[in-house]
C-alpha cells in the first residue's frame, strides 16, 4: 500500500544510485518482479521503478565521484523541508542537497547527521511516496550508527520519529508504523567494521530463501547469510555492482 498521509519522519521514498542503471533496471525488475519507466529527461533521466502499478522506487546515474559502489537512499517524510534544512543545522547535521523543488511532485533534500550517515527528506506534492509492506516492497528502514544518542535526538527533534526503547542486549530505538512497517536506529558502535560509515539500510518484504537464491543466480552476493530472528528471517544481500539491501520475511518452518 502507499500510505496517502504518513507520519511526520516515517520513510516513504527509497532510490539507487547506480552507475550502470540498465544493469540495476535488469536487477531489480528480475529479482523483485518490478517494472521501470523510461529515464525521464526532465528530471535527469531519473527512473521509477514500480510493483503492481504503484511507484516503489527510483534510480538515478551516479556521477564519477569515487564512490566504491552504488548505494540505496531512504527519504523521510516532512511538511516543510526548508524548516527541516535549517532544524537539521540547529541540532548537529549539516546539508548535502538545500530543499529542491521537483517540479509539482515534491520538495526534496538531502542531510548528514550527527553520526555521518546521509539521509533524505521527501515534503511530498503530487509525488506521495511508495508502496510499502507488499513483497518486493520496503517494509522496514535501519540505521546503524555509532553515535546512538546524538542520533536518537537528531531524528527525533528534527523529523520529529516517536520512538519507543527496545531493550533485547542491544541499544535500539523503534518508530513503530504499525502494519510491521517503522525504522529503528541501532547502536553499532561494537561492530561495525573499521571504515564501515554510519548509515541507513532496507529492507524488503520477501520469500527469503528463494530470494536469495535469485539474488545470487542474477548475480548479486550475501553479505550476511540468512538467519531466524525474533523480527522474522533476514538477510543481508549486495547487488551485482555493490549495493547493500536486505530482505525480511518469515521465519523457516
Amino acid at each position: 500500500m502507499i500510505r496517502e498521509n504518513p507520519p511526520l519522519g516515517a520513510p516513504m521514498w527509497i532510490d539507487l544510485m547506480a552507475a550502470d542503471t540498465a544493469g540495476a533496471v535488469a536487477f531489480y525488475t528480475s529479482l523483485f518482479g518490478w517494472t521501470a519507466e523510461e529515464p525521464n529527461d526532465e528530471f535527469g533521466g531519473y527512473q521509477t521503478f514500480f510493483l503492481d502499478g504503484e511507484r516503489v522506487a527510483g534510480l538515478m546515474t551516479r556521477g564519477d565521484d569515487g564512490a566504491p559502489m552504488d548505494v540505496w537512499s531512504v527519504y523521510l517524510h516532512v511538511a516543510d523541508a526548508a524548516a527541516t534544512v535549517a532544524a537539521a543545522a540547529d541540532h548537529g547535521g549539516t546539508v548535502m542537497v538545500d530543499a529542491t523543488p521537483v517540479g509539482d511532485l515534491g520538495t526534496m533534500g538531502v542531510l548528514v547527521d550527527p553520526g555521518a550517515a546521509v539521509i533524505g527528506m521527501w515534503q511530498p506534492g503530487t509525488h506521495r511516496g511508495g508502496v510499502v509492506g507488499a513483497p518486493g516492497a520496503p517494509c522496514h528502514f535501519e540505521l546503524h550508527t555509532r553515535d546512538f544518542d546524538a542520533a536518537v535526538s537528531f531524528y527525533r527533534d528534527v523529523f520529529g520519529m516517536a520512538f519507543g526503547a527496545i531493550d533485547d542486549g542491544f541499544r535500539y530505538a523503534l518508530y513503530d508504523l504499525g502494519a510491521g512497517f517503522g525504522a529503528g536506529i541501532m547502536d553499532a558502535t561494537d561492530w561495525l567494521p573499521d571504515g564501515a560509515p554510519s548509515a541507513w539500510s532496507v529492507y524488503f518484504a520477501a520469500d527469503v530463501d528463494p530470494t536469495v537464491a535469485k539474488a545470487v543466480e542474477l548475480g548479486g552476493s550475501v553479505v550476511q547469510p540468512a538467519e531466524d530472528t525474533p523480527y522474522g528471517r533476514l538477510v543481508t544481500l549486495a547487488a551485482p555492482d555493490g549495493a547493500i539491501f536486505k530482505l525480511r520475511g518469515e521465519t523457516a518452518t
